[in-house]
């Protein structure tokens, strides 16, 4: 407060207001992600909604998925995705997809049952082209998609025992190629996230089984299996994997398209 010359105290002058807050880029845009309970899809479905996206929450896993509707105020759709009836009835009217639902079986190609091989192929690569042929329509008619395919290290190089999963991520490999092709006329952009060892539940599960299977501490798993390739010596956080879907779902990557985006700490440089 100033005095005027009469030496009476007059106010200061009021502040602008301040300006409103952006938007969130996401805002207005409806996401679909799968497996997203725990672990990268739930990681996924938090980073798009907090960018403004209404997201689809869809697992089999009912309570976990009901956690993560709840925390996203999104929408729950329990499904089994190795069910084409199931898949066939997601909804279709999404404007961003992340196929993220996987499964793992680690086994002797001599060894490995037929029918969890025939499984993990419907979920992992089945079930995304179901997905995708349900929901480019809509894409293409607003003139803007994204999708983005969670696929791994295991997409680009392979390892013993561990034929389905790897046969699956290359399939969806060249699936998020082809729909990078066809949508690029319709502002519809596809890309893979392709992550190394990502600290989840069901990374977890298998550290505690190897560790059982060879007699060997938990950490020494993880130090001489999970991080045998990799040159940075730690397991991926899920928010970082998830980090990398807001990107390319961002303002600013409409020319990335049928890439495949390596967070394997360095795992392919060899």
């Amino acid at each position: 407060m100033q005095s005027n010359p009469n030496g009476d105290a007059s106010a200061a002058a009021p502040l602008p207001a301040p300006a409103p807050a952006p938007a969130p880029f996401l805002a207005g845009r409806t996401a679909l992600v799968t497996g997203a309970a725990g672990g990268i899809g739930r990681a996924c479905a938090l980073a798009l909604a907090g960018a403004g996206a209404h997201v689809h929450v869809v697992d089999l896993a009912e309570e976990g998925a009901r956690r993560t509707a709840e925390e996203t105020g999104g929408s729950l759709t329990v499904a089994d995705l190795s069910d084409p009836a199931a898949v066939d009835a997601l909804p279709a009217e999404v404007d961003i997809v992340v196929n993220n639902a996987g499964l793992q079986h680690v086994a002797p190609l001599h060894e490995f049952p037929p029918e969890r091989f025939a499984l993990i192929q419907r979920v992992m690569v089945e079930a995304p082209f179901r997905i995708l042929r349900r929901t480019l329509p809509h894409m293409y008619a607003h003139g803007w998609g994204r999708v983005v395919n969670i696929s791994s290290v295991h997409g680009l190089r392979a390892s013993a025992f561990k034929a389905a999963y790897v046969t699956a991520k290359h399939a969806l490999e060249g699936l998020s190629k082809v729909t990078a092709l066809e949508g690029a006329p319709h502002g519809v952009t596809s890309n893979c996230v392709n992550p190394a060892f990502v600290d989840t539940p069901l990374l977890r599960n298998q550290i505690a089984a190897q560790a059982a299977a060879h007699g060997m501490p938990e950490a020494d798993v993880v130090r001489r299996v999970m991080l045998e390739r990799p040159a940075i010596k730690r397991l991926i956080a899920p928010e970082e994997v998830a980090q990398t879907v807001l990107w390319l779902c961002g303002p600013h990557t409409g020319y990335l398209t049928g890439a495949s985006l390596p967070l394997d700490g360095g795992w392919t440089s060899h």
